[in-house]
């Protein structure tokens, strides 16, 4: 294990593929996950790496090495079947000349790949794909800590108005003003439960007077008495 600390995140890397790499890679690989905050494991897994940042995980198929040979094919097959396992899955794979590239694109379209699914990120070299592959994790952990922080924005401004909507009707109820409206949002909640509060409710639960949680009663129970004119 490499690194301390929360950090960015957790790098879990395949024991099978971390040997069959050159051991000046996975030097590369360590420092550069250490230089940003990510902690590296070494575990048995289906995919080359996965990686677990800002609550989400993404797994990766890293390609460091292609030729034109029999193992392509198992190198597809095995994208397809890694594709229904993993919602989040990428392909890097390293072309370091136009033959390669040739022989991808030749592979890609022979074993019927669906574009986009997964994405494939092609590279010239293993190291730019490592880069690569950590921006993905990072970019896809910080999309999901923005959806987070958005919703936490929605539900804040969505009770903001609930507050203003619920202290905008009790006001309208004679003898209640702003001050016991806070109040009575902060003991009772919604203004469908304040509907159902009995008078007695509210005394026990509130500073309102006798008065005030008699008026609230009557309003949301006497139609005779929300019905007819208020005089303020």
């Amino acid at each position: 294990m490499y690194g301390s600390g929360n950090g960015a995140g957790v790098c879990i890397m395949s024991n099978a593929w971390k040997g069959e790499q050159d051991p000046s890679l996975i030097t590369f690989i360590s420092a550069y996950l250490s230089s940003n905050s990510f902690r590296l494991n070494f575990v048995s897994i289906s995919p080359d790496l996965i990686f677990n940042c800002g609550g989400v995980s993404i797994a990766f198929v890293f390609v460091t090495k292609w030729d034109d040979c029999s193992n392509v094919g198992s190198l597809f097959n095995r994208v397809k079947r890694l594709k229904t396992q993993f919602a989040r899955l990428y392909v890097v794979a390293t072309l370091s000349s136009q033959e390669q590239n040739d022989s991808f694109m030749r592979c890609y379209f022979q074993y019927e790949m669906e574009f986009g699914k997964p994405p494939f990120v092609l590279v010239t070299d293993a190291e730019m794909g490592f880069e690569k592959i950590v921006n993905i994790a990072l970019s896809r952990g910080v999309c999901k800590q923005q959806k987070g922080v958005s919703k936490l924005k929605v539900e804040r401004k969505r009770s903001v108005q609930d507050t203003e909507m619920f202290i905008r009707v009790l006001t309208s109820i004679p003898n209640i003003d702003k001050h016991d409206a806070n109040t009575l949002y902060q003991a009772i909640g919604s203004i469908e439960a304040a509907a159902k509060t009995s008078k007695e409710d509210i005394l026990a639960n509130t500073d309102l007077s006798s008065d005030k949680a008699d008026s609230l009663s009557r309003f949301f129970q006497d139609p005779e008495f929300y019905l007819s004119p208020k005089f303020n």
